[in-house]
């Protein structure tokens, strides 16, 4: 877990391999638990099996400042049965679009950073 803050707002960063939706699921209900009082809990994921499955979430978000910059970010490594979430505690100052989209950017990089640097 990585931890950004951003104009009072923290953004915690988590990066998980899973084989199927069904440990994407699991993994969200889990973080949904932790973090009760987050305004957000935004990810994407990519699973390749026999099939490709690609799926992100804004929840709540502007539509395209979270869950597509974290699956870019996903993308851009070139990663595969991987979910990153990205959990958002509102610090009370409006960031804008662009500014979202660099939060949600930055938080994936780091979760991924550490754990999928070389893989």
């Amino acid at each position: 877990m990585k931890l950004l803050e951003i104009q009072k707002s923290k953004f915690y960063g988590y990066a998980y391999h899973v084989s199927d939706t069904k440990g994407v699921e699991e993994i969200l209900s889990q973080l949904k638990t932790i973090h009760k009082k987050s305004t957000h809990i935004c990810y994407a994921y990519k699973i390749v099996s026999s099939t490709e499955q690609v799926k992100f979430s804004d929840d709540g978000e502007p539509s395209g400042t979270a869950g597509r910059p974290i699956l870019s970010v996903v993308e851009k490594k070139r990663l595969s049965n991987v979910l990153v979430v990205v959990v958002r505690y509102f610090g009370g100052i409006k960031l804008g679009a662009g500014g979202l989209v660099r939060a949600y950017t930055k938080c994936a990089s780091l979760a991924l950073g550490d754990e999928y640097e070389n893989n």
